[in-house]
C-alpha cells in the first residue's frame, strides 16, 4: 500500500468517475459524500476496500497541517453539481470551489446532444462526446 502524505490529494475510482479526499496530518481524509456530506473519514473508509491511488502531491499544504481550511461544513451537504467531493477538496487546496470531472462530462454531454440533434448519428455523437470530455479536461 502506498504511503500518503499530509496535503497528498488521493481518489479511487467510483464507476466511471473518481472520488477525491485531501490527506491530513493524522492521515485521515476530508472528502465529500452524498450519505455523509463533508467529513473526515479513515484512509481505509475513504478506500471502500478499492485501491487509492495518488493524484496530486501538494507539498506542504497549510491546510492539511493546521486543519483550517480542511476543516468540512456540515452546513454544505453533497450536491452532485454545486458541492461534489472535487469542490470540496478544491476549496480546502485553492481556496474556490471547482470540479474539473464535471467540467469535463458536461462538455462532453453537451458536444454530443448538439452533434446528434443535429447528425442524428450516433458514431458522431459518441465521436463529439469524446472531443467535449478532452477539451473540458483541458479548459477545466
Amino acid at each position: 500500500m502506498a504511503v500518503f502524505r499530509a496535503g497528498d490529494i488521493v481518489y479511487r475510482r467510483k464507476g466511471l468517475v473518481r472520488h477525491k479526499g485531501l490527506v491530513l496530518t493524522d492521515g485521515r481524509v476530508l472528502h465529500n459524500t452524498p450519505g455523509n456530506g463533508e467529513h473526515i473519514s479513515q484512509l481505509s473508509d475513504f478506500g471502500a476496500g478499492r485501491r487509492i491511488f495518488l493524484e496530486q502531491r501538494t507539498g506542504s499544504f497549510e491546510g492539511a497541517r493546521s486543519g483550517a481550511h480542511a476543516l468540512p461544513d456540515r452546513s454544505r451537504g453533497y450536491h452532485l453539481l454545486t458541492n461534489n467531493c472535487e469542490h470540496t477538496i478544491s476549496r480546502a487546496t485553492r481556496g474556490r470551489a471547482e470540479s474539473p470531472q464535471l467540467k469535463s462530462w458536461l462538455a462532453g454531454i453537451g458536444l454530443g446532444t448538439v452533434t446528434f440533434a443535429l447528425t442524428r448519428h450516433p458514431g458522431a455523437a459518441a465521436a463529439a462526446y469524446a472531443l467535449g470530455r478532452s477539451l473540458g479536461r483541458r479548459l477545466g
